[in-house]
């Protein structure tokens, strides 16, 4: 880690709501803040999809973003990739469908989105908790109550 405040790694995990109903909301969000996302996934297609969607998710809302394998993709606010290099100078990295997290170092804050209805995802964030908690990171975790998102630890 460097001299700077070490990376907060959020885990959210998802129970009644998919990552697409999510995913745009948490990233404007991130907007809002002044910083930059990356989302990463482990397969190509995956983030070809989430762009189609991210571009038809809500008539009134519009949220730019691009994929890493397109021109001027560093430029990019929201950059969906499936590679660990921080092209877009993102201060959120948000990683799904149980993609690498890499060196967090460079971020402000790792959003680890999981399917808590899904025992391999599950099993999956534990171990990452205890590995990351390990590396001195701290971190939270966050579920879908009744009346949105609530931290549990």
């Amino acid at each position: 880690m460097s001299d700077a405040a070490p990376c907060e790694v959020w885990f959210y995990q998802l129970e009644r709501a998919s990552l697409e109903q999510v995913l745009p909301d948490l990233l404007e969000k991130t907007l809002a803040r002044g910083w930059r996302a990356q989302v990463r996934a482990q397969a190509e297609d995956r983030l070809e999809q989430i762009d189609s969607w991210l571009w038809s998710w809500r008539d009134d809302a519009f949220l730019p973003h691009g994929l890493a394998t397109e021109p001027m993709a560093e430029r990019q606010p929201v950059l969906l990739t499936t590679a660990a290099d921080n092209l877009n100078g993102a201060q959120a990295l948000f990683l799904i469908d149980s993609s690498d997290e890499g060196d967090i170092s460079p971020y402000v804050r790792c959003i680890v989105v999981f399917d808590g209805k899904d025992e391999e995802a599950l099993a999956l964030a534990r171990r990452r908790w205890s590995r990351i908690r390990a590396g001195g990171y701290p971190v939270s975790y966050w579920r879908q109550g009744e009346r949105g998102w609530e931290k549990q630890a």
